[in-house]
Protein backbone atom coordinates (compact mmCIF):
# COMPACT_ATOMS: atom_id res chain seq x y z
CA UNK A 1 0.00 0.00 0.00
CA UNK A 2 1.46 3.74 -1.19
CA UNK A 3 0.83 6.54 1.74
CA UNK A 4 -0.16 10.06 0.52
CA UNK A 5 2.42 11.97 -0.41
CA UNK A 6 2.98 14.45 2.34
CA UNK A 7 1.80 17.36 -0.26
CA UNK A 8 -1.59 15.46 -0.53
CA UNK A 9 -1.73 15.59 3.02
CA UNK A 10 -1.16 18.92 3.67
CA UNK A 11 -4.16 19.62 1.13
CA UNK A 12 -6.36 17.06 1.94
CA UNK A 13 -9.82 18.40 2.31
CA UNK A 14 -13.05 16.59 3.64
CA UNK A 15 -16.07 18.14 2.15
CA UNK A 16 -19.96 17.04 1.34
CA UNK A 17 -20.40 14.92 -1.49
CA UNK A 18 -22.42 16.24 -4.59
CA UNK A 19 -23.70 14.15 -7.15
CA UNK A 20 -21.20 14.94 -9.65
CA UNK A 21 -19.17 12.53 -6.80
CA UNK A 22 -21.13 9.68 -7.05
CA UNK A 23 -19.33 7.32 -9.89
CA UNK A 24 -16.08 8.08 -8.39
CA UNK A 25 -17.57 7.13 -4.48
CA UNK A 26 -19.35 4.02 -5.98
CA UNK A 27 -16.12 3.19 -8.04
CA UNK A 28 -13.77 3.14 -4.76
CA UNK A 29 -16.66 1.48 -2.82
CA UNK A 30 -16.54 -1.62 -5.61
CA UNK A 31 -13.14 -1.41 -4.97
CA UNK A 32 -12.99 -2.00 -1.33
CA UNK A 33 -16.55 -4.05 -1.22
CA UNK A 34 -15.78 -6.98 -2.61
CA UNK A 35 -17.65 -10.21 -2.01
CA UNK A 36 -14.00 -11.77 -2.16
CA UNK A 37 -12.95 -9.75 0.62
CA UNK A 38 -16.56 -9.46 2.81
CA UNK A 39 -18.27 -12.61 1.79
CA UNK A 40 -20.79 -12.19 4.84
CA UNK A 41 -21.75 -8.53 4.07
CA UNK A 42 -24.87 -8.44 4.34
CA UNK A 43 -25.83 -4.95 2.97
CA UNK A 44 -24.83 -5.08 -1.09
CA UNK A 45 -23.07 -2.04 -2.25
CA UNK A 46 -24.35 -0.62 -5.10
CA UNK A 47 -25.72 2.76 -6.75
CA UNK A 48 -28.41 3.06 -4.32
CA UNK A 49 -26.69 3.14 -1.20
CA UNK A 50 -24.87 6.20 -2.30
CA UNK A 51 -28.34 7.71 -3.75
CA UNK A 52 -30.17 6.61 -0.49
CA UNK A 53 -28.21 8.04 2.04
CA UNK A 54 -27.25 11.24 -0.18
CA UNK A 55 -31.69 12.07 -0.31
CA UNK A 56 -31.65 11.48 3.34
CA UNK A 57 -28.33 12.51 5.12
CA UNK A 58 -26.87 14.45 2.26
CA UNK A 59 -24.66 16.39 5.47
CA UNK A 60 -23.47 13.28 6.54
CA UNK A 61 -22.47 12.13 2.74
CA UNK A 62 -18.86 13.37 3.15
CA UNK A 63 -15.89 13.20 0.59
CA UNK A 64 -12.02 13.13 1.33
CA UNK A 65 -10.01 14.77 -2.02
CA UNK A 66 -6.85 16.00 -2.73
CA UNK A 67 -5.65 17.85 -5.85
CA UNK A 68 -8.71 17.19 -7.11
CA UNK A 69 -9.14 13.52 -6.56
CA UNK A 70 -11.23 11.82 -4.33
CA UNK A 71 -9.52 9.73 -2.17
CA UNK A 72 -12.23 8.30 0.22
CA UNK A 73 -15.65 8.76 2.02
CA UNK A 74 -17.63 8.55 4.70
CA UNK A 75 -22.51 7.86 4.66
CA UNK A 76 -23.98 8.22 7.27
CA UNK A 77 -27.42 8.82 8.64
CA UNK A 78 -28.91 9.19 12.03
CA UNK A 79 -31.54 7.54 13.66
CA UNK A 80 -34.37 8.20 16.15
CA UNK A 81 -35.81 5.66 18.23
CA UNK A 82 -39.37 5.65 19.31
CA UNK A 83 -40.10 6.52 22.49
CA UNK A 84 -35.99 7.07 23.32
CA UNK A 85 -35.04 10.61 24.02
CA UNK A 86 -32.00 10.18 22.74
CA UNK A 87 -30.47 9.95 19.10
CA UNK A 88 -27.96 7.65 16.96
CA UNK A 89 -25.67 8.31 14.38
CA UNK A 90 -25.24 5.46 12.18
CA UNK A 91 -21.67 5.42 10.04
CA UNK A 92 -22.90 3.03 7.33
CA UNK A 93 -20.12 3.06 4.78
CA UNK A 94 -16.70 4.62 5.33
CA UNK A 95 -14.07 3.23 2.24
CA UNK A 96 -10.85 4.59 1.27
CA UNK A 97 -8.76 3.74 -2.03
CA UNK A 98 -7.25 0.81 -1.21
CA UNK A 99 -3.51 1.67 -2.44
CA UNK A 100 -3.53 4.34 -0.04
CA UNK A 101 -5.10 2.76 3.38
CA UNK A 102 -3.38 3.69 6.51
CA UNK A 103 -2.46 6.89 5.64
CA UNK A 104 -4.99 9.26 7.39
CA UNK A 105 -7.80 9.64 5.08
CA UNK A 106 -10.46 7.13 7.03
CA UNK A 107 -10.10 9.03 10.22
CA UNK A 108 -9.78 12.78 8.59
CA UNK A 109 -13.52 11.27 7.50
CA UNK A 110 -13.94 9.73 10.60
CA UNK A 111 -13.36 12.90 12.77
CA UNK A 112 -15.53 15.13 10.27
CA UNK A 113 -18.90 12.65 10.45
CA UNK A 114 -18.67 12.65 14.35
CA UNK A 115 -18.44 16.55 14.32
CA UNK A 116 -21.01 16.95 12.39
CA UNK A 117 -23.58 14.34 13.88
CA UNK A 118 -22.50 15.54 17.16
CA UNK A 119 -23.78 19.36 15.80
CA UNK A 120 -27.36 17.37 14.97
CA UNK A 121 -27.66 16.19 18.79
CA UNK A 122 -26.39 12.45 18.02
CA UNK A 123 -25.54 11.01 21.53
CA UNK A 124 -24.14 7.68 20.49
CA UNK A 125 -22.97 6.66 17.25
CA UNK A 126 -23.07 3.13 15.96
CA UNK A 127 -20.92 1.08 13.49
CA UNK A 128 -21.07 -2.30 12.28
CA UNK A 129 -18.52 -5.10 10.49
CA UNK A 130 -17.99 -8.67 10.36
CA UNK A 131 -16.16 -10.15 13.49
CA UNK A 132 -13.13 -11.09 11.03
CA UNK A 133 -12.57 -7.84 9.17
CA UNK A 134 -9.90 -6.65 11.94
CA UNK A 135 -8.28 -4.06 9.52
CA UNK A 136 -11.53 -2.40 10.73
CA UNK A 137 -12.25 -3.40 14.01
CA UNK A 138 -8.54 -1.63 14.63
CA UNK A 139 -9.87 1.15 12.76
CA UNK A 140 -12.82 2.13 14.54
CA UNK A 141 -10.92 0.88 18.30
CA UNK A 142 -8.59 3.85 17.29
CA UNK A 143 -11.36 6.25 16.70
CA UNK A 144 -12.90 5.32 20.58
CA UNK A 145 -14.92 2.29 19.50
CA UNK A 146 -15.49 0.29 22.28
CA UNK A 147 -17.86 -2.29 23.75
CA UNK A 148 -17.39 -5.49 20.66
CA UNK A 149 -19.99 -7.14 20.52
CA UNK A 150 -20.33 -10.29 17.67
CA UNK A 151 -23.80 -10.61 15.79
CA UNK A 152 -24.70 -13.71 13.88
CA UNK A 153 -26.46 -13.53 10.65
CA UNK A 154 -27.50 -16.20 8.89
CA UNK A 155 -28.86 -16.59 5.41
CA UNK A 156 -31.44 -18.90 3.51
CA UNK A 157 -30.97 -19.75 -0.36
CA UNK A 158 -34.51 -19.59 -1.69
CA UNK A 159 -33.02 -20.27 -5.14
CA UNK A 160 -32.18 -23.93 -3.38
CA UNK A 161 -34.98 -26.98 -4.10
CA UNK A 162 -35.51 -27.72 0.07
CA UNK A 163 -33.53 -30.86 0.71
CA UNK A 164 -35.14 -31.47 4.40
CA UNK A 165 -36.98 -35.24 4.29
CA UNK A 166 -40.30 -35.20 4.99
CA UNK A 167 -41.12 -37.79 7.95
CA UNK A 168 -44.13 -39.95 6.96
CA UNK A 169 -46.72 -40.53 9.76
CA UNK A 170 -48.57 -43.79 10.34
Amino acid sequence: MSEIPSAAKENLRIREMTIDDFSEVFHIGEQVFTAESFQSLYRTWDEYEITTLFNSDSELCLVAEAAGKILGFALGTTVTKHNSPWKYGYLVWVGVRSDIQQGGVGSGLFKEIKHRMKEQGVRMMIIDTSADNQPAIRFFEKQGFGDVQEHVYMSLNLSRKNRKKTVKRP
